[in-house]
């Protein structure tokens, strides 16, 4: 199960939390972390709140964007505090272990920044968002804390599967990636301009309700590609 499950930390600002999310995935057993453009990092201090798992800290991956972190991945799964103007799918974290182990896909599960947690935009890149259910007059919870939560429901989804038969993939083609999905829709949206289906001038809020349901039906890449091929056969009669 580890290696099919990313931990990315988005713009941490406190070293020391790195350190604390390390501890608490290696508690787990897991071991894949990623951490977007860190406001401090490598640092004692995340050495030194990791507690003996510096394995992991050694061994993360610092990028830049959150789409360097997110490219190859299969299914997405941010954390959110609140309520978002377009609805999204919204799991517990039980539901989203039952998720990983359920879809069997390459998946990462993105927190955000300790005082605003992930912008619109990022959790849009996310096919679930999950909602650690905690007290509504306390509900901030610290980011080692948050993982721990997260971590825990996997290991203990993996301690239940752990004598049942390997089951086959649902699938006879691989689930497309994040990366595969923002190609198919810059690709969408250019011939969506060029059809005048959508305005550049005012898109309201067409392409983020185009990622929500093409996330939501979790296409395979056999699917992708064919809807690729009918966008570029749109632009061949247009020219």
């Amino acid at each position: 199960m580890q290696n099919k499950v990313r931990i990315v930390l988005v713009n941490t600002s406190h070293p020391g939390n790195i350190g604390g999310a390390a501890r608490a995935m290696k508690n787990m057993g897991l071991a894949d972390l990623y951490l977007v453009a860190p406001k401090q990092y490598p640092s004692d201090e995340a050495v030194s709140r990791a507690s003996g798992a510096t394995d992991i800290l050694d061994n993360a991956v610092v990028v830049d964007t959150l789409e360097e972190a997110l490219g190859d991945c299969q299914l997405v799964i941010g954390t959110s505090a609140r309520e978002r103007n377009i609805p999204w799918p919204l799991v517990d974290p039980r539901q989203a272990a039952d998720l990983v182990f359920d879809e069997g896909l390459v998946t990462a599960f993105v927190f955000g920044r300790e005082d605003r947690g992930l912008t619109n935009e990022e959790l849009q890149r996310c096919n679930y968002h999950v909602h650690i259910p905690s007290v509504e007059t306390f509900s901030s919870l610290n980011l080692g804390a948050a993982v721990q939560v997260i971590a825990y429901e996997l290991r203990m989804k993996s301690l239940l599967m752990k004598d049942a038969p390997v089951v086959a993939s649902k699938w006879d083609v691989p689930a497309a990636n994040v990366e595969q999905i923002d190609y198919l829709l810059e690709h969408l949206e250019k011939v969506l301009v060029q059809t005048e289906f959508l305005d550049p001038e005012m898109p309201m809020q067409v392409m983020t309700r185009f990622r929500r349901l093409f996330q939501r039906s979790r296409l395979d890449q056999q699917e992708l590609g064919m809807l690729r091929g009918m966008l570029t056969s749109m632009e061949k009669k247009m020219k």
